[in-house]
C-alpha cells in the first residue's frame, strides 16, 4: 500500500476488480493505492468496529449502507489498535459528523492511518456484481498511483488470492496480557487471540472472568500455565485451511476436556479439530444483520457476522468424531450456512459470527453464559470427583 493525504476530497480514484470492471469515483481518507479482496458488509451502524475488527486484514470493505460518517470518530469504539481493512468503498461520505462522542471524522481518521478509499461510487451496483460473481481480487488507486486501466487490472490479478492466505499471525497480538474480571473473579479463561475484537473480553470480564488473552502461536503448556477454567478461540482473518497451529492446540484443549468456546476462526478450527472440511463462501457474511437459528432452542437470532469462509459439516444428522458425537447447533437462514458446532459427550462448542456485539445486535449475548455454565458444571464435577 503507498499512500499520500493531500487533496483527496477532490482527487479522482478509481476501483479495478480482478474481472476488469472499473468504478470511478473520488478519493476518500489517504490518496495512493491499496489492493485487497472486495466484500461487502451489509450493516447499516457500526462502521467504526468494523474497520477495527482484525478479522477484515488484506480486505477491501464496501458499505452498502448508502451514506458513512455521520457519526465520526471516536476514542472508545476501536476492536483493536488500529484500522485493519486494506481500503474503503463508500458511496456518499458525510460533510459533518455529528455525535457528542465524535472526536474527527472518518476521512480525517482514513487519512491519518493511510487507508486508501474511494467515494461517490455506485455501492449498490458493486454489491449486486460481487454477489453474482462473487468476492474478488481489488485495488483502489487515487492520485500518482493512477494508470491506463489495462496496467491497473493487470496489477490487481497479480495480488495474492484470499484462499490460501495464513493471515492470523498478522494480527494477533506479540505479547500476552490480562483483561481483570469485573467485580468478584469466578473463572479463568486462556484466550488465543486469532484476531480478537476487544469487545470479547470485555464481555467474559463482565461475567467475572480473568482473561489472559495469548498470542497466536501459544502452545499447549502456555495455555495450561494460567490454570484455566476453560479455553477461547477467537474470530481472525485468512483462510482456515492454514491454521494446522491453532488446530493442534485445539486438539490438545479437546483432549484435557477442558471447556471450550470458540467463534468465528475459532468455530472453523473447532470444525477442522473435529474432522471437518471447510470451505470459501462465494462472497461471505458481513454486517449486523444476518437470521441465525439457535437449533437447540429454536430461536431466530439477528446476529453479527464477518466471514468469508465456512465449516463443511452435516445438518442432518449427529456426526461421530475422535472426540465424541458433534452436531449442528447453528445454521444461517438465508443459505443454510453452519454457523455453530457443538459437542455432546464433552464441554466444547462455537458459533461462526460475533456474540460480543460490538456495534451490532446483542440477541447472541447468552453464547457467553452459556460459556459460564459449562465452566461451573466442570467445576462443580471436579469438585465431587
Amino acid at each position: 500500500m503507498t499512500t499520500s493525504t493531500r487533496g483527496a476530497a477532490k482527487t479522482p480514484a478509481v476501483l479495478v476488480l480482478e474481472d476488469g470492471r472499473i468504478f470511478r469515483g473520488r478519493a476518500y481518507g489517504a490518496v495512493g493505492e491499496t489492493f485487497g479482496e472486495a466484500v461487502f458488509s451489509t450493516g447499516m451502524t457500526g462502521y467504526q468496529e468494523t474497520l477495527t475488527d482484525p478479522s477484515y486484514d488484506r480486505q477491501i470493505v464496501v458499505a452498502t449502507a448508502p451514506q458513512i460518517g455521520n457519526t465520526g470518530w471516536n476514542d472508545e469504539d476501536d476492536e483493536s489498535r488500529r484500522i485493519w481493512v486494506s481500503g474503503y468503498v463508500v458511496r456518499d461520505p458525510a460533510r459533518v459528523p455529528s455525535n457528542w462522542r465524535s472526536r474527527r471524522s472518518l476521512d480525517d481518521e482514513l487519512t491519518a492511518q493511510g487507508i486508501v478509499g474511494i467515494s461517490g461510487i455506485d455501492t449498490r451496483a458493486l454489491t449486486r456484481h460481487l454477489r453474482e460473481r462473487g468476492s474478488m481480487r481489488a485495488g483502489v488507486f487515487s492520485g500518482e498511483a493512477l494508470a491506463p486501466d489495462a496496467e491497473l487490472i493487470e496489477r490487481v490479478r497479480a495480488q495474492p488470492h484470499m484462499k490460501g492466505a495464513s493471515l492470523y499471525e498478522e494480527v494477533a497480538t506479540k505479547e500476552a496480557y490480562v483483561v481483570p474480571a469485573v467485580g468478584e473473579k469466578k473463572f479463568t479463561v486462556a484466550a488465543i487471540d486469532l484476531g480478537i475484537k476487544g469487545m470479547t473480553p470485555q464481555r467474559m470480564a463482565e461475567r467475572g472472568i480473568e482473561v489472559h488473552v495469548l498470542p497466536a502461536t501459544a502452545t499447549a503448556e502456555d495455555v495450561y500455565a494460567v490454570h484455566p477454567d476453560g479455553v477461547f478461540f477467537s474470530n481472525g482473518p485468512g483462510d482456515p485451511a492454514t491454521a494446522d497451529g491453532p488446530v493442534a492446540l485445539m486438539t490438545a484443549v479437546l483432549e484435557r476436556r477442558t471447556p471450550l468456546f470458540g467463534i468465528c476462526f475459532g468455530n472453523q478450527i473447532l470444525g477442522r479439530a473435529l474432522g471437518f472440511g471447510t470451505y470459501k463462501l462465494k462472497y461471505g457474511h458481513r454486517g449486523i444483520n444476518q437470521p441465525v437459528q439457535d437449533r437447540t432452542t429454536g430461536k431466530v437470532e439477528v446476529t453479527a457476522h464477518n466471514h468469508g469462509f465456512a465449516v463443511d459439516a452435516p445438518l442432518d444428522k449427529v456426526s461421530d468424531t475422535k472426540f465424541g458425537r458433534a452436531e449442528v447447533s447453528h445454521v444461517c437462514l438465508n443459505d443454510n450456512v453452519v454457523e455453530g458446532l457443538q459437542l455432546l459427550d464433552q464441554p466444547a462448542f462455537s458459533v461462526q459470527y460475533h456474540p460480543e456485539a460490538a456495534a451490532g445486535p446483542h440477541d447472541a449475548a447468552y453464547l457467553f453464559d452459556r460459556f459460564t455454565t459449562l465452566m461451573s458444571t466442570a467445576l462443580m464435577e471436579g469438585q465431587r470427583a
